[in-house]
């Protein structure tokens, strides 16, 4: 899973995709989840640091994994 090349980023949380011209604003956590992606790092390596940094259950990150990736997928932000 990767965060397409010409989606513009920010520390900040701000999303831009300059092919629809759409932006959004993520939270510091789905920031840092997008920078990760956008680096290339593994889904597994990405998850496993997620549990490891924040008190959240595994079970509660997959149901809150994929409910963020469908509304990446639904925004155009992941290649396919």
């Amino acid at each position: 899973m990767r965060v397409k090349k010409n989606i513009a980023t920010s520390e900040s949380g701000f999303i831009f995709n300059p092919s629809t011209g759409d932006s959004y604003s993520a939270n510091p956590i789905a920031a840092e989840i997008i920078g990760l992606l956008k680096e290339g790092t593994a889904v597994s390596d990405v998850k496993a640091q997620i549990l490891e940094r924040y008190d959240v259950t595994a079970a509660q990150l997959e149901k809150d994994w994929d409910d963020f990736t469908n509304q990446l997928k639904y925004a155009n932000i992941l290649e396919q």
